[in-house]
């Protein structure tokens, strides 16, 4: 029997980092997945496959209808399906090596199949036939989340199916529902709708996007209507048909009147649970919560000595980010040190076109809490590199504490907001004020400035509005 200072289930964004963390820091760290591939859901079928899809499907698009407007003419464009897929699983393919290299390079041992926790600081990892037990100080759970199926509408892969098949479609569908506007629903149905498909998003809730900031989930709900995506929002799917060569969506519209779409596909995006079936957490007596997370305190361990959880199977964001966070932190406590996740300044991202970025809190969230607050809000569509990209839509606002300025959140629809947010987790990770960023050069011309100017918005005295 081999043993480490920590056993690792589930080698996805939250594991392998915290592996990688665990090993720089000396200490022997096993790392167990069921896959014959490193990467978890985000590298393999989730986070990097749609955004290389959304970046094909975005040029395409431009190509489309933005080209003829910077004088370029493109006569006889055509889609390559095939060939934008095998880009994409290059893409993965890369990055799974490199995980695995990363493996090789931090001396992380490896082992390959199901792991199932059997008795304190054990895992027994089955493969096939095998079975090897691994013995562990401590063992720490990053086994992801997967997606919801609804009750009456098993997944079939064909008809049917999650967003592991919707980014594998052998051709594009000509029609395609998507139940959910959240991130998965809004950026699968976006990526499909660019390449020619007609999508109908349906939503039980009010807004799109409805972790966001109210404003900005409406400025996106705009934009993708402009772009041809049609939503039925407060509406709730009642029954799920498979057809000859298709589907019918059955809902109660806003209004109770019920409504049937016939569709080529369905795609069921209404959240994620996490992987705790056949893991062995329950016969050990690991709790759960009423949403079949693992309960963990603020070092991420569980009611059972020795054992840890981290990432989408305990409480908050299931966002890959915030299980590295976690990973890190959890390796640093096992080594001595002080680790530690900051949850109020984990950013949240939809990589549609326009984008959508948030930080903190919203309105709504400090209104109720009754926190004084200002707001300043600044529009891309007078900002001059926002103009030159062609990118108008969208806006930044930022929320700061009416009485110390300490910036309270920061929210973005708009062209590459994911990357200008980080500016702003930095600022709240420092306990910045608004007038900080208002006073801090920004290069010109870029989209940044746009970020200046809500902050200068906030006391009232944004230039260029």
């Amino acid at each position: 029997m081999e043993s480490y200072d920590l056993v690792i289930i589930g080698a996805g964004p939250g594991g392998y980092v915290c592996a990688i963390r665990a090993a720089q820091l000396g200490l022997e760290t096993a790392l167990v997945e069921k896959r014959s591939a490193l990467g978890g859901t985000c590298l393999n079928v989730g986070c990097i496959p749609s955004k290389a899809l959304l970046e094909s499907s975005e040029l395409y698009a431009t190509a489309h209808h933005s080209f003829a407007d910077h004088g370029i003419v493109a006569d006889g464009l055509a889609l390559d399906l095939p060939r934008m897929m095998a880009r994409k699983d290059g893409i993965v393919k890369e990055l799974v090596d490199g995980v695995a290299m990363l493996m090789k390079k931090n001396k992380v041992a490896v082992h390959t199949g199901r792991g199932v926790l059997t008795a304190p600081g054990r895992v027994t990892v089955q493969a096939g036939d095998r079975e090897e037990v691994l013995a562990a100080k401590a063992v720490c759970l990053a086994m992801g989340s997967k997606a919801v199926e609804l009750p009456f509408a098993p997944f079939d892969g064909e008809r049917i199916v999650s967003s592991t098949e919707a980014l594998s479609f052998a051709e594009v569908p000509g029609s395609l529902v998507v139940i959910g506007a959240g991130a998965v629903g809004l950026e699968l149905g976006s990526l499909w709708s660019r390449l020619g498909a007609k999508v109908t998003v349906v939503e039980l809730l009010p807004a799109i996007a409805s972790f966001a900031d109210k404003q900005m989930s409406s400025s996106l709900e705009r934009a993708l209507a402009a772009q041809g995506l049609e939503f039925h929002l407060e509406s709730k799917v009642t029954e799920i048909e498979s057809l000859k060569n298709g589907a019918k969506v059955s809902f109660e519209d806003k209004d109770g009147k019920s409504q049937e779409i016939e569709c080529d596909k369905v795609l069921v995006a209404v959240g994620r649970m996490p992987n705790t079936l056949g893991c062995g957490i329950e016969d050990m007596g690991i709790e759960l919560d009423e949403q079949r997370r693992i309960k963990v305190d603020e070092h991420f361990c569980t009611n059972v000595e020795g054992v840890y959880a981290i990432g989408d199977l305990t409480r908050g964001p299931m966002l890959a980010h915030k299980a590295e966070d976690e990973g890190i932190a959890l390796a640093e406590l096992r080594a001595g040190k002080a680790g530690h996740v900051n949850y109020g300044t984990i950013p949240n991202v939809i990589y549609t076109e326009p984008e959508l970025a948030m930080v903190g809190r919203t309105e709504a969230e400090l209104k109720e809490a009754g926190v004084p607050f200002s707001a300043g809000r600044f529009m891309f569509r007078v900002n001059g590199r926002a103009k030159g990209l062609g990118l108008l839509d969208g806006m930044v606002k930022i929320l700061s504490h009416k009485e110390t300025d300490e910036i309270l959140g920061v929210h973005m629809v708009g062209p590459r907001v994911s990357e200008l947010i980080a500016e702003a987790v930095v600022a709240m990770e420092f306990k910045a004020s608004a007038e900080d960023l208002a006073r801090t050069c920004h290069a010109h011309p870029t989209l940044s400035e746009v970020v200046r100017e809500a902050a200068l918005a906030v006391d009232k005295r944004a230039i260029h509005s």
